[in-house]
């Protein structure tokens, strides 16, 4: 009986495993680590839920709803305190609130952005006038900073741009790609001209076709609920092999993978891990497809959970959390006020905040050196002088794959390679979306390609 090869068991991973299995195809996974989940990690602290990585998922994106439903835990799903959703801005040492009505960084509510402080009159002008932006024919693949600039001016990428993708990609305006990143918007220019004109009436449209509810979903006992329902499920007939995947080869129509000295074989390999640790397992199979692999980079990320005595901490938490914009920025990039964006998350004597870092500014510098740094800026920022009942911080080295400029020119070359090796299949954060529906739809992908293929043996 053949069998499929996982290598990797993050959610992508999982995700392929858990399409496999229902599909009655035998699978092997393989991972590293002792723990299952790759950058899912929930720990109950003090009675609080703390996320070490994510903390939900976008509602808009169906694929991890999905999977969910499958799974059964569906009745565990809360939505985000929509009704209390404000989010801040760090201006020259104060937090400005966004404007209501921009969905990213495109306005759909004209008052709003004209009383806000966050932006200057020039720059709110500038964004009146975009209105009028003829549609362009279809243009070059452009930085997310030039193709906002275009439209909005620099300061709107300064101070809107930027800090709201820093908080999910981690990279930088200046070298993402606007079209992997912002496809929409580059679909409204095309299309409209204009970003808001295109917002207004498309984003009217998609609204009701989604229909009501929040905007970020999670389990009530946080993303980790996912990864132990899915390991539960797989764990009778899916073996799982902690082990590092040292080399991979062709064997016959199918490959083998040593691990640890031995050899596994397998029909079909999915590699469901960073497009690194991809490259050094194929680069005996394809070098080019390696070293095109290898072009994705990578940035590293930490969150920093600090739970405070909610009658000493001193704030309000009025809102989800603020953002603090490059221009800035000492080390802090996000904070979110956890007990105002989800229910559920810490009791009522409680107050946690997680905390966002660029992972590469901190390496080789200790917990206790980052948690300090992180209370001091809180000082400064939320006035917050109440120490912490507890911290976590949490380590991610270079897990943020990064879609720079040509990356779609990048993924066709890196597909048509992949499609060159039968039985091989990626799945992953590195090519089509890095957030955790993304992630499940390239496991769900990978596992449906296999079981569509005529040379899978069952």
């Amino acid at each position: 009986m053949g069998s499929v090869a996982i290598v990797g068991a993050g959610i992508s991973g999982l995700s392929a495993a858990w399409y496999l299995s229902r599909a009655g195809a035998a699978a092997s996974l393989v991972e590293r680590q002792p723990r299952l989940g790759g950058v899912i990690s929930t720990e109950q602290i003090d009675g609080c839920v703390v996320e070490g990585g994510p903390d939900s998922f976008l509602a808009a994106k169906p694929w991890a709803m999905d999977l969910i439903r499958e799974l059964g835990i569906e009745d565990e799903v809360i939505g985000s305190n929509d009704h209390q959703r404000v989010t801040y801005i760090l201006k020259r040492g104060r937090l400005v609130p966004l404007p209501d009505g921009l969905m990213m960084m495109v306005p759909t509510r004209v008052m709003p952005v004209v009383r806000s402080r966050l932006l200057t009159w020039p720059a709110k002008v500038r964004m009146g006038l975009e209105w009028f932006r003829r549609a362009r024919p279809e243009a070059a693949d452009r930085s997310v900073a030039e193709f906002i600039s275009e439209h909005y001016g620099r300061e709107v990428v300064d101070y809107l741009a930027e800090p709201l993708l820093a908080g999910v990609y981690g990279g930088d305006p200046d070298r993402l790609s606007a079209a992997s990143v912002l496809p929409r918007f580059v679909e409204f220019e095309r299309t409209y001209g204009s970003l808001t004109r295109g917002v207004l009436v498309e984003g009217g449209r998609t609204a009701g076709r989604l229909g009501g509810g929040s905007l970020f979903r999670t389990l009530r006992g946080g993303m980790g609920r996912l990864i132990e329902t899915l390991a539960d499920r797989l764990r009778p007939s899916l073996p799982i092999r902690q082990a590092d995947a040292e080399a991979l080869e062709r064997r016959g129509a199918g490959f083998r993978l040593r691990l640890a000295g031995d050899w596994m074989e397998a029909s079909s390999v999915v590699l469901a891990c960073p497009a690194y640790e991809a490259a050094r397992l194929l680069r005996p199979l394809d070098a080019d497809l390696a070293t095109t692999l290898e072009s994705i980079p990578y940035n590293s990320s930490m969150t920093v959970a600090l739970g405070y005595d909610r009658a000493t901490l001193g704030h309000p938490l009025n809102g989800f959390g603020f953002l603090v914009p490059r221009r800035e920025r000492r080390r802090l990039v996000a904070c979110t006020w956890v007990n105002t964006k989800f229910a559920h998350r810490a009791p009522d004597s409680r107050a946690l905040l997680r905390c966002f870092l660029r992972g590469d500014e901190a390496q080789g510098e200790s917990d206790e050196s980052v948690v300090a740094g992180v209370i001091d800026e809180l000082r400064i920022i939320m006035g917050v002088t109440a120490l912490p009942v507890f911290t976590r911080v949490s380590r991610w080295p270079r897990s943020m794959a990064q879609y720079n400029v040509g990356h779609e020119r990048r993924v066709e070359e890196i597909e048509r390679r992949v499609g060159a090796i039968a039985g091989l299949h990626l799945a992953g954060n590195a090519l089509h979306g890095i957030g955790i529906p993304d992630c499940v739809r390239s496991g769900q992908q990978a596992a449906e390609r296999i079981t569509a293929s005529p040379l899978r043996v069952l």
